[in-house]
């Protein structure tokens, strides 16, 4: 039994509700699980829209329409339910479905399928949210280290963790291995390889990681502090775990993978088997039409992720001050028993910008500065630099 009210939503326009009887979050008939809710932004004129929600909430699942369902057990298992629509434009609506669990096999692939499968190749439909039952969400996994693994794993506490990268692409192992070197000598917490670096015949895998884990040994044997260097995994699925078992045997402390590059699936895999934390990189990360909250703030981590990397507001990508806050919410506040994550804001930031962007984020945050500090003449000046960043966070004194 449903019944549908209607209320003033923003924007002044009305929304209406098809509300389930009983709580929010019911199990299916014969299906003890609670059910998976999504989000979507659809493109629709008000007097469309009931009918293109039933042809959307159709399709993630049984991909029929009602009157080819004959089997029992399909109807009311398969079938999902419309839990809100909401109109926010003149032939725009946020939908909310909540689709059975059953329907996605307990599968990391199959979930994507039944998020965004069919519909994504419709292009009035964009996916803006997940929210998933916390029994999906534990077989998923999430961060297996998260925030405060990875500050066990660094011994930081109390602070933000400061962060930069090894570019440009086209290096020589050797000067990979200096420029990671002159990197840790100034203090920064973590020094990660540019996502653009692959297994190139320039800077073979295997001779870059050995040699930047060198480079790190040796600047924290001169300074007493530890560096920890996140190499890039990258290639097919075999390539990459290949990598990643070549990285901890060569005792890297974590990893680095592109999820939207390599699937989403297989960065579950790597968190579940590898051991050690897993940074997720957001590059092809726009190709899709999903929510930068919801790919990088729900699923990144969802699939496994322990620190996402996004573009920070005010720099050379477009993400608002308010997504980047609603992103960094959703990484530290995940829900379902899973392990907050670290936001890693990056792109455009300065050392200058500091103290600003300190206080927007607070001390759970990973600070990650390329450009401004390997935009430098020389060594010497990028050793200036980076241990200016060092020091600028270290004395931040928080406002709020």
């Amino acid at each position: 039994m449903t019944f549908r009210r209607q209320s003033k939503g923003r924007n002044g326009h009305m929304r209406h509700f098809c509300f389930l009887s009983g709580p929010r979050r019911v199990a299916w008939p014969g299906m003890p699980q609670e059910p998976i809710e999504v989000v979507y932004r659809v493109r629709a004129a008000k007097a469309d829209i009931d009918a293109r929600v039933e042809a959307l909430l159709l399709e993630q699942t049984v991909e029929l329409p009602r009157s080819a369902l004959r089997t029992a057990f399909v109807r009311e298992n398969l079938v999902g339910r419309v839990v809100a629509i909401e109109q926010v434009g003149e032939a725009e609506h946020l939908v909310t479905l909540a689709q059975p669990r059953v329907a996605a096999a307990d599968d990391p692939a199959q979930l994507l399928n039944v998020l965004f499968g069919n519909c994504s190749l419709q292009p009035e439909i964009g996916l803006e949210d997940v929210r998933l039952p916390a029994a999906l969400a534990g077989v998923l996994g999430g961060p297996r280290f998260g925030i405060a693994g990875l500050r066990r794993l660094l011994g930081i506490h109390g602070r933000a963790i400061t962060a930069s990268v090894l570019k440009p692409i086209g290096l020589s192992v050797k000067e990979t291995a200096s420029l990671c070197a002159t990197l840790a000598l100034s203090g920064l917490d973590i020094v990660k390889d540019d996502h653009g670096l692959a297994d190139h015949s320039f800077s073979p895998f295997v001779e870059r990681v050995a040699a930047c884990l060198a480079a790190t040994r040796a600047a924290e044997q001169r300074t007493g502090r530890r560096t920890l260097y996140v190499p890039n995994l990258i290639g097919p699925p075999a390539t990459v775990v290949r990598q990643a078992r070549q990285a901890k045997e060569l005792g890297a402390g974590a990893v680095m993978v592109s999820p939207m590059l390599v699937g989403l699936p297989l960065l579950n895999q790597l968190a579940g088997e590898i051991g050690m934390p897993v940074i997720a990189h957001p590059a092809f990360g726009g190709s899709p039409r999903i929510s930068p909250v919801a790919l990088l703030g729900r699923l990144f981590p969802l699939f496994g992720a322990d620190a996402v990397i996004y573009p920070n507001f005010g720099g050379r990508f477009s993400y608002s001050r308010g997504s980047c806050a609603e992103i960094a919410g959703a990484l530290r506040s995940p829900g379902a028993g899973i392990a907050p994550a670290f936001p890693v804001p990056a792109g455009g930031m300065t050392i200058e910008g500091m103290p600003a962007v300190l206080d927007f984020y607070g001390p759970d945050v990973v600070l990650l500065i390329g450009g401004s500090l390997l935009d430098s003449p020389d060594e010497a000046a990028l050793l200036s630099r980076s241990s200016q960043f060092v020091a600028a966070v270290h004395s931040h004194r928080f406002t709020r």
